[in-house]
């Protein structure tokens, strides 16, 4: 038995696939908007202009990016088998990308007075992984 094993009989978890050029770019300090330049469907890029729109009190910008970062993942979900429910845990990190991503679109939708989305993907982000909202701050 893994972690991961639901054994409530529920889909397994959804592990997207590395993406070893791209994660070291970030880690390496490149720009996000470079990072997006040359892997355009990587979330992980789009989740960092996101958080950086929002800190720079742009939110509009910031859901624009958070939202192309979270539809870029959810194609990636797709097709690593996700079935639109169950697990996409934390602890794997190619999957982090995509949770940045919705946890800032929440945040974005929260700031621009769209509150279904603002509790839609808060409700996304719990259900994908419980840890995920302490993890990106918004337990």
């Amino acid at each position: 038995m893994t972690l991961q094993e639901n054994l409530f009989g529920g889909p397994p978890a959804t592990h997207l696939p590395e993406r070893p050029e791209a994660q070291a770019a970030m880690e390496g300090g490149t720009e996000p908007s470079k990072v997006v330049t040359e892997w355009p469907d990587f979330s992980e890029g789009w989740a960092a202009l996101a958080e950086l729109a929002l800190t720079e009190n742009n939110p509009v910008a910031a859901y624009a990016y958070a939202r192309t970062g979270y539809h870029r993942g959810l194609d990636q979900l797709r097709r690593a088998g996700w079935k639109g429910h169950g697990p996409i845990p934390w602890a794997h990190r190619p999957n982090q990308g995509f949770l940045r991503a919705l946890a800032a679109l929440s945040r974005a939708a929260q700031a621009i007075n769209d509150v279904e989305e603002y509790e839609r993907c808060r409700q996304f982000l719990a259900d994908s992984d419980p840890e995920a909202p302490a993890q990106l701050g918004l337990a």
